[in-house]
């Protein structure tokens, strides 16, 4: 039986003010610097090819800071959660309330016919990469269809909906003007397409019958902090309420645990 939250020190749920300002302040600080270097660009063409490592970061502050939104480890109440999957999904031209529903099924139920988000650790490596094009749709349709005869809800996901359309559709009509909102928007939309593959198929194909087969954790320097510890994701799903800046701390704190059980983690640098 795995070591319970009190034994492993409560403070592994602790999330101040300065944590949550800094969580919610990446993604549009991010959009910023996209903004700075998309209008560097116009005089030095070369600087466009700085932009996808700029999305790549916002890309990596919205899944972190949703992630921690969904399992309301980050201090928000119910209509600061509620604004925050909006507002964060919109960085992305997403859904953040299709993500909270699916997401919850997740870990919920995984692994199960009824979890769209884990569908894709039952493909290949190739048809985890081709699934990417129809991912969020997917997820999006099973969220409005269980949200049927919730009429907040609902109206959450259409507007939402609406966003990668007037993102792409303004981006062609001021292409004349600048290119960068056309430019960041393709980049949201198509960077979107390595869900399935980077946050379901690696963590989770070839999975056990156990919680602790079922899922891998990533342990490093770089590569972890480059994703603010996301790939802490045994972890996670052994204990979603804790906030992603504690994963770290998490897996230090299981390691005898982890060891005693025979799981290894993965090292990379």
């Amino acid at each position: 039986m795995k070591p319970s939250l009190a034994e492993l020190g409560t403070d592994l749920l602790a999330t101040d003010r300065r944590r949550r300002l800094i969580a919610l302040a990446r993604p549009p600080v991010g959009v910023a610097v996209f903004a700075l270097t998309a209008w560097w660009a116009d005089s030095t063409p070369w600087a466009w090819w700085l932009t996808p490592v700029v999305v790549f970061g916002i890309f990596v502050a919205v899944v972190t800071v949703t992630h921690d939104v969904v399992h309301r480890s980050i201090g928000l109440g119910r209509k600061g959660t509620e604004w925050a999957l909006f507002l964060c999904g919109l960085v992305l031209l997403e859904s953040g309330h299709a993500y909270r529903a699916t997401h919850e099924q997740h870990h919920r139920i995984f692994p199960h016919e009824d979890d769209p988000e884990g569908y894709p650790a039952n493909l290949s490596l190739v048809g985890a990469v081709l699934y990417g094009p129809v991912f969020l749709v997917g997820l999006w349709r099973w969220a409005f269809r269980r949200a049927a005869g919730d009429r907040v809800q609902r109206t959450w996901l259409l507007v939402e909906a609406c966003a990668p359309f007037l993102a792409l559709g303004g981006g062609a009509l001021l292409w004349s003007r600048t290119p960068a909102l056309l430019v960041y928007a393709v980049m949201a939309v198509v960077g979107s397409w390595v869900y399935p593959l980077l946050t379901v198929y690696l963590p989770h194909h070839d999975y056990g019958d156990t919680p602790l087969t079922q899922t891998r954790t990533l342990r490093g320097r770089i590569i972890p902090a480059m994703f603010l510890e996301l790939t802490y994701h045994l972890e996670h799903h052994l204990y979603p309420s804790v906030p992603s800046h504690h994963l770290a701390e998490l897996g230090r704190r299981l390691d005898p645990f982890l060891a005693g059980e025979g799981v290894r983690p993965h090292r990379v640098p």
